[in-house]
């Protein structure tokens, strides 16, 4: 244990942070996680940076300064915004720090605008590509001539802001 300010260099020497591959700033002070990152990435070469944000609104000095930025309040509004909102989507992994998705969504079993079609004639959006589709047991790789079929799970990757127009390709809601 290191007792010391983690924005002073001598104890981030003293915590051989230059060996670390990760270097994550958890302190209740968005402008001392900020500092403590910019040194261990400047001063020590940490590839990776991650910090507790407090503030919301500091989020994107965080990400403009290559800094992974977790804050509570973003985390916890986007849970609740997922379940009110998007329903039969749920967020497998972000990507990107933020800006990418992989979500998993549910074609209605009754079906859905996207039934019955093939995966070149959905018109997705460009920041979207469908990954897999789990069909009962089987896993599809889908192609351009892929159908899709009632009852499928579609695995894509897309752009946090495209979620919504996939949601409205493939359920039509």
């Amino acid at each position: 244990v290191i007792n010391g300010d983690g924005c002073d260099v001598r104890f981030q020497t003293e915590a051989e942070v230059d060996r670390a591959d990760v270097f994550a700033a958890v302190t209740g002070d968005d402008d001392d996680n900020l500092v403590a990152c910019q040194i261990a990435t400047t001063i020590f070469d940490v590839e990776r940076t991650v910090a507790r944000v407090n503030n919301p609104k500091n989020e994107h000095i965080f990400h403009r300064m290559g800094i992974d930025a977790i804050s509570g309040t973003t985390v916890i509004s986007r849970l609740i915004e997922e379940e009110a909102t998007i329903g039969n989507i749920l967020t497998l992994y972000t990507l990107h720090r933020g800006e990418r998705e992989i979500v998993e969504i549910q074609v209605p079993k009754e079906g859905s605008p996207s039934c019955q079609r093939m995966v070149k004639d959905l018109s997705l959006p460009r920041d979207c590509v469908l990954v897999s589709i789990m069909r009962g047991e089987e896993i599809v790789i889908p192609r351009g001539l892929t159908t899709i079929l009632p009852g499928d799970e579609v695995v894509a990757l897309t752009s946090t802001d495209k979620v919504k127009e996939l949601k409205k390709i493939l359920i039509g809601k």
